[in-house]
């Protein structure tokens, strides 16, 4: 009776069991308690920054025309290119825009992932989007943007360069303290990846002081960079998690030993693809997330540290014939059910 296992058997899942309920509680659903034990590890915090590390609430700065095209035209054929667009940036330049859209001028539209977007507007062909948009399959459009700062979104109507949108994005206001939570929690390396710009990605990379930032990536680019990490990283002890919001970001969500998505703005394919979510889409939650994780597997192991010692003393005691049915009765469904109410202080967190 006294080397039943009880204890151990209920403690251990009912502990991890708390600690995902703590962690709902705060906001932050992990999706197995394999990942609530491996978050204290995470070693390198990688964030995507469009969305997660700034808000995706872009602000057109500036409307360029070029080539003798005016202001307006460039910014008419932008919205009806981005009208069928669910983006920030789409969705920035409509409302710099405030007309309504002729759809009837809109012949095709064609969504390029990690480029822009291309349509035909009454036989025109219009391109908007980054400089890879310029310079893809069939294209080589010259253009001299590489002095501004922010987000660039090029025009370009029928294979002639007709002027840029500059657009601004604003840092969360959680984020420097989330960056600077996670390491003082041991977090030891902070790196930025986005598809955006080098100039912007280096202003938002400075801001918060982050390690490492890599721009203009594709989603396949994200997937190589974070490989490249746990190469170099101690496999059987430290973990890499990835930050996303993204539909581009599932990929290497799905990469990253922890992969963390921000729920509430976040799209369906990331939070799908995600190991942990932070419901109330802020970056503070990753901080709930590692105290919760450290203090859930203190928890568990203090109560196999306590089940095995009363069991131990109690079967020398009982072996030398100094143990009646009553302490083995505490031994087993005792101690069982002092590792029960000590599991329970983790939602108390």
């Amino acid at each position: 009776m006294i080397a039943c296992p009880c204890a151990l058997v209920i403690s251990i899942p009912l502990g991890f069991f708390g600690g995902i309920g703590a962690a709902s509680r705060k906001g932050v659903l992990f999706k197995g308690s394999n990942y609530l034990e491996g978050f204290r590890n995470i070693h390198t915090m990688v964030f995507d920054k469009t969305g997660t590390l700034t808000e995706g609430v872009f602000k057109v700065t500036e409307v360029k025309p070029l080539n003798g095209f005016s202001e307006e035209e460039i910014l008419r054929f932008a919205v009806e290119a981005e009208s069928h667009s669910n983006h920030p940036i789409a969705k920035s330049i409509m409302d710099a825009y405030g007309g309504s859209v002729d759809e009837s001028r809109i012949q095709s539209y064609e969504e390029i992932p990690a480029h822009g977007v291309r349509a035909i507007v009454e036989g025109r062909e219009i391109l908007a989007g980054n400089d890879r948009i310029l310079h893809m399959g069939g294209y080589e459009i010259e253009h001299d943007t590489c002095h501004l700062q922010g987000t660039v979104v090029h025009i370009v109507i029928d294979r002639k360069y007709a002027g840029y949108i500059l657009l601004a994005d604003k840092v969360r206001q959680e984020a420097l303290e989330t960056i600077e939570g996670l390491r003082a929690a041991g977090v030891e390396k902070m790196v930025m990846l986005t598809g955006d710009g080098k100039e912007a990605a280096e202003i938002v990379s400075k801001e918060l002081g982050m390690d490492l930032f890599y721009a203009e990536l594709l989603p396949q680019d994200k997937i190589a960079i974070v490989r490249e990490f746990e190469e170099k990283m101690d496999r059987k002890r430290d973990k890499i998690g990835f930050v996303g919001d993204g539909i581009n970001d599932a990929p290497v969500l799905m990469a990253s030993d922890i992969g963390i998505a921000m729920g509430g703005l976040g799209s369906d394919a990331a939070i799908e693809a995600a190991d942990v979510v932070l419901m109330k889409d802020r970056l503070t939650g990753l901080l709930d997330a590692m105290h919760i994780s450290r203090r859930t597997r203190r928890i568990v192991f203090g109560n196999i540290t306590m089940a095995l010692t009363i069991k131990g003393f109690f079967i020398i005691f009982g072996a030398v014939g100094l143990a009646t049915m009553w302490e083995a009765v505490f031994a087993d469904v005792g101690v069982a059910i002092i590792a029960v109410l000590n599991s329970t202080r983790i939602l108390k967190t």
